[in-house]
């Protein structure tokens, strides 16, 4: 009799719940890139989303409205209605599985950190975000030195050198338009901030971001500005530049005066001084250091799998509608695992080798996540090539991986009442 008034009470607080919507992020998704706009979109009104991990390819969940239908059908991205009882059918399942349910409540407020003179090849951040329609500011280093950088809660480093070799293009470059207008440009910014040259600059920079993570801000970056941010850091005492680039010498015996305790990420690496050599250091794996021939078609990194129920962090971070993520070069492409500190969680590796691609950390009260690589869906973008067409990849798995970045922000797990 207790049992049948207990099921009773349930069936009629069911009946009283407003019908739900699921977008779905697994293979049946028209989509993916599109799905996380729309899901910005409804939290920026005001309202809620459930972002069910682990649950078809990380699927979102929100109240009906008629508003929110429209924009899926505008936006090209596939719903399904849920009543009352396939409701309950989803959460059992989560409650069973390595799944788990956070509540998306509040959008967070997106920088991204972009140079005046960008160029169209350059970032696949602004490129995802254009894409899903997610509003974002841009700013550069007078916004993160004046300390207006703190209004924001997420922040995306734009494929930026912060050792201040500008990109260490020289060799390649050193004659062409764009890059001596670059070099003007950067030395007139440092000068007018009060800086004598531009790698003094970029560490001051480099360690107002720091400071930013410190103070809980989210950060996240791809490419070059993994590296050389990390770099800059450990490098703030000493000069590791050669002379095209503040002229004079980068100090002799610059790897052994690193300081690493200053740094976030990485540790016991070489620095490459010479500017003529297109590397940083050997935090990087690219291709060309591999032993035999290594093309598109073999390039695979594997996303690690967490539990949702006590690492959500990581698991939001990772959610895909596959395991395995095609790879993509860039001037940092992969982040050799002996440098890593022991405080990186890696979030996708290369399995069997050195080779890491996607790693997360805590900094104080926020926290940063590199990728490794430039364009998901472009595997060896060049200068000058034009920017990538996402309308051609909407359900792009490496892609989905920068969008899973900037609704984390957004999370905090939801606790169901029994």
């Amino acid at each position: 009799m207790f049992r049948s008034i207990a099921l009773l009470l349930i069936l009629s607080a069911n009946l009283l719940l407003p019908q739900k919507l699921l977008i779905p992020m697994d293979v049946s998704q028209s989509d993916h890139l599109k799905a996380y706009g729309v899901a910005f979109w409804n939290i920026k009104r005001g309202r809620t989303v459930e972002w069910l991990l682990n649950y078809r390819g990380g699927a979102f969940l929100a109240d009906d409205y008629a508003d929110l239908r429209h924009e899926c059908q505008v936006r090209g991205v596939k719903y399904e209605p849920v009543n009352a009882s396939v409701l309950g059918t989803i959460l059992s399942t989560i409650e069973s599985s390595n799944m788990d349910v956070v509540l998306l409540e509040k959008a967070p407020r997106i920088a991204v950190y972009s140079p005046p003179n960008k160029q169209p090849w350059d970032d696949a951040v602004t490129l995802a975000l254009t894409y899903a329609e997610v509003p974002y500011a841009t700013i550069y280093d007078q916004e993160v030195l004046s300390g207006s950088i703190a209004k924001y809660d997420w922040l995306h480093l734009h494929h930026e050198d912060f050792t201040g070799q500008h990109g260490k293009f020289w060799n390649a470059f050193r004659n062409a338009e764009w890059y001596r207008q670059q070099v003007t440009t950067y030395l007139a910014m440092a000068q007018e901030q009060g800086f004598p040259d531009v790698p003094t600059h970029k560490r001051a920079v480099a360690l107002a971001i720091k400071n930013y993570v410190i103070k809980g801000g989210l950060l996240f970056a791809m490419c070059s500005a993994t590296d050389t941010w990390d770099i800059a850091l450990a490098a703030h005492k000493i000069d590791i530049v050669g002379v095209p680039f503040d002229g004079t010498p980068a100090e002799a015996g610059a790897t052994d005066k690193l300081d690493f305790n200053n740094a976030v990420a990485f540790e016991n690496y070489e620095l490459y001084t010479n500017p003529a050599v297109y590397e940083f250091s050997s935090i990087d794996i690219p291709n060309s250091h591999q032993p035999s021939p290594r093309v598109a078609d073999n390039d695979y990194f594997t996303l690690f799998e967490f539990a949702a129920k006590y690492d959500p962090v990581p698991t939001m971070l990772t959610q895909n509608h596959v395991g395995v993520i095609k790879g993509f070069m860039g001037q940092t492409t992969n982040f050799r695992r002996s440098t890593l500190k022991r405080s990186m969680v890696i979030l996708g590796e290369r399995e069997g080798t050195e080779e890491v691609r996607y790693i997360h950390g805590n900094l104080g009260r926020g926290s940063f996540t590199f990728l490794g690589g430039h364009d998901p869906e472009d595997y060896q973008h060049r200068v000058g090539d034009p920017p990538t067409n996402l309308s051609l990849h909407p359900n792009s798995p490496g892609y989905r991986l920068i969008l899973n970045n900037i609704l984390f922000p957004a999370a905090r797990k939801k606790e169901r009442k029994t």
